[in-house]
């Protein structure tokens, strides 16, 4: 079996390098060379989406400055809080981002750095969206939306156009993380644009930061009370509602992890490729390093015989070394 950049030859349960009989007769993980995508090639964690922000018409930047302001405000410190920044600076326009107490420091001062305004606001990303889009109200600013956009769905869906350029095959499945959904729908609306509406697209959450998979099990949008997973990044308390359709028009598996799976499986990947990712992208990671992929083959919700697998690793701005041990002990890791 193939992770499309990345060996995984041996991996087993609990994250720990198993013997290569452990996986299914046949299969090994072996390296291939990344597509030229954020899916697999090396390059800065936000470069992609800053990309699809300046070089494309594909994203609500341009779009709604076209239409009516001349000044961002987006709610969050993830990577598009990093690439409303980038848009700012690139147009010579001001911007704010409000991000909420959970996001480190470090990232609050690389954006301030850039000479962006940020305000802290509210536990997680629904209170700093809140007051967000009551500063747009009084204020008149332009509010992009992190996740849920047609424009930001398209940008995430070119990410498949290229796989198909690159890889010149349908990969076995894609697995991905999910937060507001912004990534799904667009991964979904890239398979569909280039006719690969049957691969599979696993779904990961950690526990706690949930939402998508509650909305799943309830065939409705759902509202999580709090959210109390270390994922931070994956931490909206309600799904977009596209996020839930998209589960109707493909072949969408939801799976969670545990916090700690996906903290091993950061520790893991920075050992494996010398890569520092945050939790949010240990979730889909932690599919592969507790053998998950194989268990879902054996459920049958996976073809037995798959040969590869894209897993979407994005997302480092926010994490340093010292905030890996910081969660290993938070967690009770050793």
């Amino acid at each position: 079996m193939r992770w499309e950049g990345h060996r995984l030859s041996g991996l087993g349960q609990g994250g720990k390098r198993s013997q290569p009989e452990s996986s299914p007769a046949g299969q090994r993980w072996e390296r291939v060379p990344r597509p030229h995508s954020c899916a697999g090639k090396r390059r800065p964690v936000q470069g992609c989406r800053h990309q699809g922000l300046h070089e494309t018409g594909e994203c609500p930047t341009y779009w709604l400055i076209q239409d009516s302001g001349d000044w961002l405000l987006l709610s969050g410190g993830g990577n598009a809080g990093f690439a409303t920044v980038y848009a700012a600076k690139k147009l010579g326009i001001p911007a704010t981002i409000i991000v909420p107490t959970s996001t480190p420091l470090a990232t609050v001062q690389k954006m301030e750095e850039q000479g962006t305004e940020v305000q802290v606001f509210g536990k997680v990303w629904d209170d700093a969206y809140a007051k967000a889009l009551a500063l747009a109200e009084t204020k008149g600013w332009v509010s992009i939306h992190p996740f849920d956009h047609p424009l930001i769905w398209q940008g995430h869906a070119s990410m498949v156009r290229e796989l198909k350029d690159s890889l010149g095959h349908k990969p076995g499945a894609i697995v991905l993380a999910v937060g507001g959904g912004g990534l799904l729908a667009g991964v979904v609306a890239g398979l569909q644009d280039v006719g690969w509406r049957d691969v599979p697209i696993i779904a990961v959450e950690t526990k706690g930061a949930d939402s998508f998979n509650a909305a799943i099990k309830a065939g409705r949008l759902v509202t999580l009370p709090e959210i109390t997973s270390v994922a931070k990044c994956l931490g909206a308390k309600t799904v977009s509602a596209r996020a839930l359709e998209c589960a109707s028009e493909c072949q969408v598996i939801s799976q969670l992890v545990e916090d700690v799976e996906a903290v091993q499986a950061v520790e893991l990947f920075l050992d494996d490729e010398r890569m520092l990712v945050q939790p949010a992208c240990g979730a889909p990671l932690a599919l592969l390093y507790t053998g998950r992929v194989q268990q879902l083959q054996r459920e049958g919700h996976l073809n037995p015989g798959l040969d590869s697998i894209v897993v979407i690793v994005c997302g480092g701005s926010s994490i340093q070394l010292a905030g890996l041990w910081a969660l290993k002990t938070q967690l009770g890791m050793k």
